[in-house]
């Protein structure tokens, strides 16, 4: 229990600390990776969503026995934005440095998976 703690944790900090600042940075992410953003609502809606999952994550490393069953979300939410960037890559849609930005994920969703191993289920009541 105590790895799952940490594990969660430790992604809910580094989220919140990675995702906030892009609530603030629309304009910048348009003009350093070309072209504009054109629709804030998807933009702003994935970077919402995004954030909610890192207070779900830190939610989730309080009581980790009791929040296994969403351990499966938290890893589906790592990997497919891994996935997502791999086949972007493959479609030569994001540049080899883009796709990397995925790695923190991909290291995330197998401590997840680990987490969820050596974590043992709630009691059945």
């Amino acid at each position: 229990m105590h790895f799952a703690k940490a594990v969660f944790l430790g992604a809910g900090i580094w989220g919140v600390l990675i995702v906030t600042p892009l609530f603030f940075m629309y304009d910048y992410i348009g003009s350093v990776y070309p072209p504009a953003l054109t629709h804030p609502d998807i933009y702003y809606g994935f970077v919402t969503v995004t954030f909610s999952w890192q207070i779900a994550f830190l939610i989730i490393s309080r009581d980790p026995i009791r929040y296994r069953p969403l351990f499966p979300a938290a890893m589906l939410e790592k990997f497919g934005f891994v996935v997502a960037m791999a086949v972007l890559l493959a479609q030569g849609r994001v540049s080899a440095g883009m796709a990397a930005s995925s790695f923190p994920d991909l290291l995330l969703g197998v401590l997840f998976v680990a987490a969820f191993f050596t974590t043992a289920p709630p009691p059945s009541t």
